[in-house]
């Protein structure tokens, strides 16, 4: 049986990189058509990987590029289009003669595109198609920001007291989802407009029954716009935060309960720097918040790195992230959230990563109703991210 299964699991891989390949076949060729046809550009060199158009810049004329890379990014299976500072005909050479093999194999051309999800790629930033329900995203999940929108299961064991015991269970349930993107005009800088909604939930893993401690509810309409290797994420959000029925009830007369529920608005701005490093920034403030005393204002800043290369030949690329938040209400003390790990990649430059990742926490609780308390804990979890 076990032979069965991987024989399987190697057949089921070998269909999988198969109708990839012939996904990209199809796509140069449409793409090769509506250069022609529509802008008289004859690209031999034309390559294609894992839907992704590179396109070399040395063959655009620079009035008519925009609208090159408007029309490639509406054809069907497109998840993005490149334009290389380099021309691309060795890659084109290479990729006529070569086998099949796993996309992870492929190594990196200098100064061409890559279809690597992690960091900046060679040639210059990637445009993303436009439309309803576009996928990707114009702005990258912030790794080691303990409330960001993604589904996720953590064990976290708390270094000193922690409210309700040291060990831990985390989960998260929640997506950030892209509505509508489009250019500004002629122009490559792209915005889109959509959906951020996440449950954080903790549990008592010591208590009898894994009580639930706290579920913090945080909805948000959200915009973002990307220029280059630049990108901006600002939203107007609400949150709130519900103690769980088990812990009140163990814990009724030594535990008081906050109405915490409040409104705000915050901007982050990014920039990915060679080599699989960004640097980001920003801030913002609650409104209509309860309780009425809490300050509201805070700033959050950090640094990742998502390795541009793979481990050998394995699917898996190292990443790194440090996020810092320092908040008005608590005397503006930095809370340190970072992680460090693996990602798995997906097949589809622009789709789905499982993240492995240690962490670890030093500050004000991230959890809703213990904003106030200091804690300390060291984890490990898992991280998904569509």
């Amino acid at each position: 049986m076990r032979y069965l299964n991987i024989i399987a699991a190697m057949l089921f891989f070998t269909s999988t990189v198969h109708a990839a390949v012939t996904e990209d076949a199809y796509i140069a060729g449409y793409a090769a058509g509506v250069l022609k046809h529509g802008f008289g550009m004859e690209i031999p060199t034309l390559v294609v990987k894992d839907g992704i158009i590179t396109v070399p810049e040395d063959k655009l004329k620079s009035e008519n590029q925009a609208q090159v890379v408007q029309a490639l990014s509406k054809i069907p299976g497109v998840t993005g289009v490149t334009i290389a500072e380099k021309s691309v005909s060795r890659i084109a050479e290479r990729e006529a003669f070569k086998p099949i093999q796993h996309p992870s194999a492929i190594s990196r051309e200098p100064g061409a595109a890559t279809t690597e999800t992690a960091g900046v790629p060679a040639a210059g930033p990637t445009v993303l198609a436009t439309g309803m329900l576009p996928e990707g995203h114009l702005f990258k999940p912030l790794l080691a920001d303990p409330r960001w929108a993604h589904f996720s299961a953590a064990y976290r064991n708390y270094v000193g007291n922690n409210i309700d015991g040291n060990n831990n269970a985390a989960v998260s349930f929640g997506e950030t989802i892209p509505f509508y993107r489009a250019n500004f005009g002629q122009s490559t800088v792209q915005w889109e407009a959509g959906l951020q909604a996440a449950v954080f939930s903790d549990f008592n893993l010591g208590a009898p029954s894994s009580d639930l401690i706290n579920s913090d509810f945080i909805a948000s309409a959200y915009g973002s716009v990307r220029a280059g290797h630049f990108s901006a994420f600002g939203r107007i959000y609400h949150q709130s935060s519900h103690l769980g029925d088990e812990l009140l009830l163990r814990r009724l007369t030594s535990l008081q309960r906050i109405n915490l529920s409040y409104e705000g608005a915050d901007l982050r701005l990014s920039y990915e720097l060679p080599y699989g490093l960004r640097v980001y920034g920003g801030g913002g403030g609650i409104f209509h918040k309860e309780p009425s005393n809490i300050k509201p204002w805070s700033i959050q800043y950090g640094v990742e790195f998502r390795s541009p290369w793979r481990i050998a030949f394995l699917p898996l690329r190292p990443i790194v992230a440090v996020d810092l938040k320092n908040h008005q209400q608590n005397d503006w003390n930095a809370d340190v959230s970072a992680r460090a790990g693996v990602q798995l990649d997906h097949f589809r430059a622009f789709g789905r990563n499982l993240q492995f990742l240690v962490e670890y926490f030093h500050g004000n609780s991230p959890t809703g109703q213990f904003f106030r308390q200091r804690v300390d804990y060291l984890g490990i979890g898992a991280h998904y991210h569509f």
